[in-house]
């Protein structure tokens, strides 16, 4: 059995040791979020991109249709249906750039909560430790919990 002033610094020292690793896991955890953030900001742009490129096959897909009609291209009619698929490109567009905003959003409060619950594991194990230390510096040496006399 060892003595009780290295069993203090044991008790102390593991709270320590805890609250370091605990704040090591919240920043690793910060950092991976961090990265699943720029890969998802990646997919979101490729699927606006390929989202516009589909809506623009089929802009010009109705645009051989009418000509193949006989429609002029610049009659009302025409143009009333190109703005309609215009608008309907723009808001499709928006729809998936917000979806992404939105992801990202959720992503970024993730890692400032893994960074907290980090850091407030830190926190816990310094404050333990500095409690542990005390409850048992006063149970070796009594004279300090009676004021030193």
């Amino acid at each position: 059995m060892c003595d009780p002033v290295t069993a203090m610094i044991i008790g102390a020292g593991g709270k320590l040791i805890q609250g370091v690793a605990a704040n090591k896991a919240g920043q690793e955890n910060a950092a991976l979020i961090a990265e699943q953030a720029a890969t998802e900001a990646q997919l979101s742009a490729i699927k606006d991109e390929r989202l516009r490129k589909q809506m623009a096959g089929q802009i010009a897909k109705q645009r051989l249709q009418l000509s193949g009609r006989g429609i002029s291209l610049d009659s009302p009619q025409a143009v009333y249906l190109g703005q309609q698929a215009a608008e309907e490109l723009s808001y499709a567009s928006q729809s998936e750039r917000s979806r992404g905003a939105a992801r990202q959003a959720e992503l970024s409060a993730a890692r400032r909560a893994s960074i907290a619950q980090g850091r407030m594991g830190l926190l816990t194990g310094v404050l333990g430790a500095a409690g542990s230390a005390l409850t048992d510096a006063q149970k070796i040496w009594p004279d300090l919990a009676a004021g030193g006399a």
